[in-house]
């Protein structure tokens, strides 16, 4: 009984290994969302965020993405089933990343900490946006639509009896 119980432990640790976030998102990180951060001062805080890119700002030696938040699913991937999101954020990365494939609405998740706050105009609205200077930019793959389409059985007699 005890091997059983030992063998189902490690099955079960095996499964959660499959089930891991990407090695460059993984890690400990502040519970805060960037809503959150923009009410409070959170500079220092380290964070994991994801979400959609609202815009790619590529400056001298540093890339800046405009982003609006969701929370993330168990790999740290963007989640989207809902329209509810958790504020919006800038986050800035050393290097040139590419806005023709850094584009619109592509999913990325960062890691970094909040290093300040930019206030910007979103239309006629002043927003306050946490500043984030990132170590790891995540892009997702995009998620590819799949249309099932059924026909009928080619025979009348086909299905249950």
């Amino acid at each position: 009984m005890h091997l059983r119980s030992l063998a189902l432990a490690g099955l079960a640790c095996a499964l959660a290994a499959c089930a891991s976030q990407p090695k460059p998102l993984q890690g400990d990180y502040t519970p805060l969302t960037p809503r959150e951060a923009a009410e409070r001062d959170s500079v220092g805080a380290t964070v994991r965020w994801g979400g959609r890119i609202v815009q790619v700002e590529p400056k001298e030696n540093v890339t800046c993405f405009e982003m609006i938040s969701t929370r993330l699913d168990v790999y740290g991937r963007p989640y989207w089933a809902e329209d509810d999101t958790g504020g919006r954020f800038i986050a800035c990365r050393t290097g040139f990343y590419d806005p023709a494939i850094f584009e619109k609405n592509r999913d990325v998740t960062f890691t970094g900490r909040v290093d300040s706050y930019e206030n910007r105009r979103i239309g006629g609205y002043s927003y306050r946006f946490p500043h984030v200077e990132a170590d790891v930019v995540y892009l997702w793959p995009k998620r590819e639509r799949v249309n099932v389409v059924t026909r009928p059985a080619p025979w009348p007699w086909w299905g249950y009896w």
